[in-house]
């Protein structure tokens, strides 16, 4: 697996994301699933805004941008480090090449920063359990460490957990930006399909940023 090169400039995180992950993602495997299809769809609920009796100002602080190198879930039992994911030359999402470990889009924000950070795993590979095989078992108010080059590690709360049929994924809803850190963290679910090798669903879990150690 190839990482892109470089990076666009940070312009914009929503034109540049959006563009990136509207093209659907052909990697597609006879051992193990296919990773996020991404395509326009309605947004799920989810948080609501602060409003005037929750002012924006009680959200945690950003982090500075540093990369991310392991996610540890304990209500699932995952704790894996993580690799770089980029675009491939024909401009869709790689996934990791086996059912470990998990992947972070290296085009998005760092898990931390401002705005949606993303993190790929496969459910199975092979006929076993990967990586993030529990996934969809999450609920709201579990937690999410990431720990970073830096030595921090920034910590999430789960907001929502949602299915998504893979042509009906809502873009707009894991991709879009935030006034605050977010992590979005990707796999397959629901029906495996034979013939096209792959699953038909995909399990997104949202979380924010809730403490920065």
């Amino acid at each position: 697996m190839t990482a892109p090169g470089r990076r666009r400039p940070r312009r914009s995180w929503p034109t540049r994301a959006l563009l990136a992950v509207v093209l659907t993602v052909l990697a597609v495997t006879t051992s193990g699933c296919a990773d996020p299809a991404p395509a326009a769809a309605p947004a799920p609920t989810s948080t609501a805004a602060p409003d005037t009796a929750a002012p924006a100002a009680v959200l945690p602080a950003v982090l500075a941008a540093s990369r991310p190198v392991r996610v540890q879930i304990p209500a699932i039992g995952v704790d894996s480090d993580l690799m770089d994911l980029g675009l491939q030359p024909d401009g869709t999402l790689e996934v990791p090449p086996s059912g470990f470990p998990a992947g972070w889009f290296t085009d998005a924000p760092t898990p931390g920063e401002r705005g949606p950070a993303v993190i790929a795993g496969h459910v199975d590979w092979a006929g076993s359990p990967g990586v993030f095989a529990e996934l969809g078992d999450m609920v709201v108010g579990d937690e999410i460490a990431v720990q970073r080059e830096d030595g921090s590690t920034a910590l999430f709360r789960v907001t929502e957990v949602g299915q998504y049929p893979k042509d009906a994924f809502p873009t707009a809803a894991v991709y879009a930006d935030l006034d605050h850190a977010g992590l979005r963290l990707i796999t397959c679910s629901g029906e495996f399909d034979p013939a096209a090798h792959s699953y038909l669903d995909n399990t997104v879990v949202f979380a924010d940023l809730v403490l920065p150690a």
